[in-house]
């Protein structure tokens, strides 16, 4: 294989990548601390529809960035105060969530559909982005790119090297007895919720500014739901999450280097291959261990009455 066309197909995989891996960080912290929320994919949908609005009013890409991750934060507190002040069932909350999202996200973008604006513009690293094959892929991406990379660094550093990311397992794992060692366990998760309705919101942003600058209904295309499929594939740990992604990328855009490679195929069969690998990893998974390697109290309300 040409050496062009395998860095161009590692850049693409990296790009296609990005959104995954700022879905799947933000529900994995989520669900470190005790809390499913299936909400991702309104959440992106929200992100994305007020980004792009925001970036295309005010001509400044920075503004619609943050206003894609707070739009994903906001929608996030709804499902907070419901799934943890009220104690509803969170896989119920969170599927209405992403109703919800799907809805409004649809309806504020109305008038932005078809809209298009130039997107982020790569950033290549001096000398970095010119290392054979990994150069391009890496270090020749845009800003957003190289934002999920830190995020990824620092929630490694916090969840494997720090007292925080113990707090945050221990109140995913037992909340009692974290209660008990006087540690807010509804504060601990509310601000978990958030940061993944954050993260979620930025991924959002990262679609319609970078991976493909405009605003179309159901631009996430599922992303939310392979994201959390992820988080399963990983076992919720940090490291696999990244892997997972680039993987779920590549299994993305394989159909567009089958279709270029001459292959006759038809192209809605190779378009549904990320989704059939999600199915078959999430089958190997359950086969493979028996049982989820899940927090022992993920779904579970807590009350500090109790």
């Amino acid at each position: 294989m040409d050496i062009t066309l395998i860095e161009n197909v590692l850049f693409a995989t990296v790009r296609t990548a990005t959104p995954l891996l700022l879905v799947a960080l933000g529900a994995m912290m989520s669900e470190r601390a005790g809390v499913l929320n299936l909400g991702q994919e309104g959440m992106v949908l929200m992100g994305a529809a007020v980004a792009f609005m925001a970036s295309y009013v005010t001509s400044h890409m920075g503004l619609g960035v943050l206003a894609g991750a707070f739009a994903g934060m906001l929608v996030s507190v709804l499902f907070a105060f419901v799934a943890l002040n009220l104690m509803a069932n969170q896989v119920a909350t969170g599927l209405a969530l992403t109703i919800f999202g799907t809805g409004l996200s649809a309806f504020i973008g109305a008038d932005y559909v078809g809209y298009s604006m130039i997107g982020l513009a790569p950033v290549e690293l001096p000398l970095l982005s010119s290392i054979p094959l990994i150069g391009k892929a890496l270090f020749a991406q845009d800003v957003l790119v190289y934002l999920a990379f830190g995020l990824f660094g620092l929630l490694w550093w916090v969840m494997r090297g720090t007292r925080l990311g113990l707090i945050i397992r221990s109140v995913g794992e037992n909340p009692e007895a974290s209660h008990a060692l006087g540690y807010p366990v509804l504060k601990i998760r509310y601000v978990a919720v958030l940061f993944g309705g954050a993260m979620a919101g930025l991924a959002g942003a990262y679609l319609s500014l970078a991976y493909t600058p405009m605003w179309s209904e159901g631009i996430a295309a599922g992303r939310g739901w392979i994201a959390l499929a992820l988080v399963v594939f990983a076992s919720w740990r940090i490291t696999r999450v990244l892997l997972g992604a680039w993987l779920f990328g590549f299994a993305s855009i394989l159909h567009l280097l089958l279709q270029g490679s001459g292959y006759s195929i038809s192209p809605n069969l190779l378009a549904m291959l990320p989704y059939v690998v999600t199915i078959v990893v999430l089958v190997m998974m359950q086969r493979k261990h028996g049982q989820s390697d899940a927090p022992r109290s993920l779904g579970q309300p807590f009350s500090s009455s109790r």
